[in-house]
C-alpha cells in the first residue's frame, strides 16, 4: 500500500465534520463529482496563510469515502507545515480522486479534474501523487494553469520523485549526524519500506554511499528489482519492526509508528518518505524520545518534491531546487538541536518553526 489512510472505523462519524481531529480548521473542502466519466474527488484546502495551496492528487481504491475524506485532510494539513518549513510561500492543499489508477482512470477524468481544480481560480495547485503521472497533469494543464510538475518538454519540472528521495536523503544524514556522531552512512543498516519511486531512488543512493540495505515492499517484483540493480537485501524476517538495524525508512504507507508498533522498534533512527508516519503525533512523538529514538519529521524531509515543483512557480531552475532541497540537512539539524535545548520532540520542534512562519505572516498581513 502507498496510502496514509487510517482506517474507517477509527473515524468518529456521529460527531459534525468540523469536529473532526483531521479537520484541523481547514479553509474549504471541496467535493468533485462528474456521472460521465466516473469521476469522484475531493480537493482539501487547509491554509493559504503564506500562498496557494499546494498539494499532490492522489489516487486510491479507497475502502469508503470517509477513508477518502479522513485522507485528504491529513495530507492536506501536512502540505501547510511541510512548505511553511521549507520557506516556500505556499499554503497546504491536497486533493484524493477514489478509484483504482490503473484501471478507472482516463483522460476524459483528469481533464474534467482538471476543470474543477480551475474552478477555484488559483487557491489550490495540483502536482502528481499517488496513483497519479506527469501525463496526467499535462492533461490538467490543458485546461488549467494551475498545475505543477508537467512535463519539462512543456516547460515543467517533470516528476518530483528524484528530488523528493534527495531530500530524504539529507535528512537521513542529518539525523544521524545528530545519533550517531558522524553523517556518514557506510556501513550502517537501513531498513527501507516501500519500492516506489521516492523509495528506489533513496535505495541507489544508500548504496552507492556502501550502506547495508535491507528492503520489503508488497510487490514482490519491484523489491527483488532493488536486489539486482542495487544489491539490496530482501528482508526476510517475521516483523520488520522488530527488526535490528539501525534506521528505518517508512516509504511506503503512513501511521506505521503506532500503539502496536512502536514498543518493538530497535533502531536508532526514523528516516522516511511517508506521509503521517506518526500515527499520533503527541503521543507517540513523546515515546520515540524517551526511548531514545531519533525521529526526523516527515513532512520537513519529503519536502523536496514541492520544492522542486515550486520551482515552476516561484522561476528557479532545477540547479536551485535541488539546493534549496539539500538544505533539509541544516534544518533537520537545527530541529533536533531545538528539541534537545527544550526536551520536547522532534515533530513538536518542527511544527513550532513552521507555525511561527504562518503566525508572522498572518500578523503582517493584518497591519
Amino acid at each position: 500500500m502507498y496510502t496514509d489512510v487510517i482506517k474507517a472505523s477509527e473515524l468518529i462519524k456521529a460527531d459534525p465534520l468540523f469536529g473532526q481531529t483531521s479537520f484541523d480548521n481547514h479553509e474549504q473542502v471541496v467535493f468533485c463529482h462528474d456521472k460521465d466519466t466516473g469521476l469522484k474527488a475531493i480537493i482539501g484546502i487547509h491554509n493559504t496563510v503564506l500562498g496557494p495551496a499546494l498539494g499532490g492528487t492522489r489516487m486510491w481504491n479507497y475502502t469508503n469515502e470517509w477513508e477518502a475524506l479522513n485522507d485528504v485532510l491529513r495530507l492536506s494539513r501536512g502540505m501547510t507545515y511541510k512548505s511553511a518549513i521549507s520557506g516556500l510561500n505556499l499554503g497546504g492543499g491536497k486533493a484524493v480522486i477514489i478509484g483504482d489508477a490503473k484501471a478507472d482512470k482516463t483522460p476524459a477524468m483528469m481533464k474534467r479534474f482538471g476543470e474543477f481544480i480551475h474552478s477555484l481560480s488559483g487557491k489550490y495547485i495540483t502536482a502528481e501523487d499517488v496513483g497519479t503521472t506527469t501525463p496526467d497533469m499535462d492533461i490538467i494543464r490543458d485546461v488549467t494553469p494551475y498545475v505543477t510538475g508537467i512535463s519539462e518538454s512543456r516547460g515543467g519540472s517533470g516528476n518530483p520523485s528524484p528530488v523528493t528521495a534527495y531530500g530524504v536523503y539529507m535528512g537521513m544524514k542529518a539525523a544521524a549526524m545528530h545519533r550517531f556522531g558522524t553523517d556518514s552512512l557506510a556501513g550502517k543498516s537501513v531498513l527501507v519500506q516501500g519500492t516506489g519511486h521516492v523509495g528506489e531512488t533513496l535505495i541507489s543512493y544508500l548504496t552507492k554511499e556502501d550502506a547495508k540495505v535491507y528492503v520489503t515492499d508488497i510487490n514482490e517484483e519491484r523489491m527483488q528489482l532493488m536486489v539486482t540493480t542495487y544489491g539490496a537485501i530482501p528482508f526476510t524476517g517475521d516483523d520488520i519492526y522488530s527488526a535490528d538495524v539501525d534506521i528505518y525508512a517508512p516509504c511506503a504507507l503512513g501511521a506505521t509508528i503506532n500503539d502496536d508498533t512502536i514498543q518493538k522498534l530497535k533502531v536508532k533512527v526514523i528516516a522516511g518518505a511517508a506521509n503521517n508516519q506518526l500515527a499520533n503525533e503527541a503521543t507517540h512523538g513523546r515515546i520515540l524520545m524517551e526511548r531514545g529514538i531519533h525521529y526526523a519529521p516527515d513532512f520537513l524531509i519529503n519536502a523536496g518534491g514541492i520544492i522542486n515543483v515550486y520551482s515552476e512557480i516561484a522561476g528557479y531552475d532545477k540547479a536551485e531546487a535541488l539546493k534549496k532541497t539539500e538544505n533539509i540537512y541544516n534544518t533537520t539539524l537545527e530541529i533536533f538541536n531545538l528539541a534537545e535545548l527544550n526536551n520536547i520532540t522532534t515533530q513538536q520542534a518542527a511544527m513550532s518553526i513552521a507555525q511561527k512562519r504562518i503566525d508572522e505572516r498572518k500578523k503582517e498581513t493584518a497591519k
